[in-house]
């Protein structure tokens, strides 16, 4: 873009660096929700409080991430809009760092439309193979478009590459310091960073949190033969861990730490009422 701005302008375009390289906003949110959601779904899926903690200790820490991935795999549209911001966040910091070329040429055409199309088609595949074709496709398309935004912001002159220095000269390939994007141009670059910011800040946590508090397990239920001293009765276990021959789960029965043996999975995976209807 043609330049006429103060040297401030200039330091508010290292700000805007600096940030994508450290991940901006999504970066932040994304690591919030991998710390908050999982403790909240197995808090009120199990009743919180010292059942939240000894359902942690019985996942043991390397099974903790299977809360965050369990819910994600049976909430299609928590998995897409997670897909769509993912690969967003992760096209803006390689662009950040430089890892997107630019400059005129086919061959850097070619890399750049590789880049821009690789992960989309990944995220889209991934939802197909979980949740059939049509929200693959959906989210294919959409984190393809919030990706093709990412460039059209650089052709805009709202992003620039790690290192460039240039006043009045556009980031994008093959064009000189006398540029102007048209405003159609401008104004795409300005929707496309506002749905982002919608899906990454509003989205995505509302999605997250409502998954968390609708009542399902985040993994399998099942039905085992415990044996407590004498007693020995077909209970119902979310599914923590298996050990030999057996599973170790909560038991919703008895309300503690069980071994349960004999297993046969149910259908149903809610355990309570979500918190709305509570």
């Amino acid at each position: 873009m043609v330049s006429s701005h103060p040297s401030g302008d200039g330091d508010e375009e290292g700000a805007v660096r600096s940030a994508d390289r450290k991940g901006g906003p999504g970066h932040t949110v994304l690591l919030a929700l991998v710390l908050a959601v999982p403790v909240t779904k197995v808090a009120y899926t199990v009743g919180g409080g010292s059942a939240a903690r000894d359902v942690f200790v019985g996942m043991e820490p390397a099974n903790w991430p299977d809360v965050l991935i369990g819910m994600v795999l049976t909430d299609p549209l928590l998995a897409a809009v997670l897909a769509v911001v993912v690969s967003r966040l992760v096209f803006v910091l390689f662009a950040a760092h430089g890892a997107v070329p630019v400059g005129g040429g086919v061959l850097r055409a070619l890399q750049r439309g590789a880049l821009t199309v690789v992960n989309p088609l990944a995220m889209g595949v991934i939802d197909a193979c979980f949740f059939g074709p049509w929200w693959g496709l959906g989210t294919g398309l959409a984190a393809y478009a919030l990706r093709k935004g990412v460039v059209v912001e650089y052709r805009t002159g709202r992003r620039r590459t790690h290192g460039h220095r240039g006043r009045g000269t556009r980031a994008g390939p093959g064009h000189d310091g006398g540029y102007r994007p048209s405003r159609r141009l401008r104004r795409a670059a300005a929707l496309e960073q506002w749905v982002a910011l919608a899906l990454t800040t509003v989205a995505l946590p509302a999605l997250a949190f409502v998954s968390a508090l609708d009542g399902q397990a985040w993994t399998s239920i099942v039905r085992c033969q415990v044996t407590d001293g004498r007693r020995s009765e077909s209970d119902r276990l979310i599914e923590l861990g298996r050990k030999g021959n057996g599973v170790v789960g909560w038991n919703l029965d008895t309300r503690e730490i069980a071994n349960g043996q004999g297993c046969t999975g149910e259908e149903s995976l809610y355990v309570r009422e979500p918190w709305w209807r509570g």
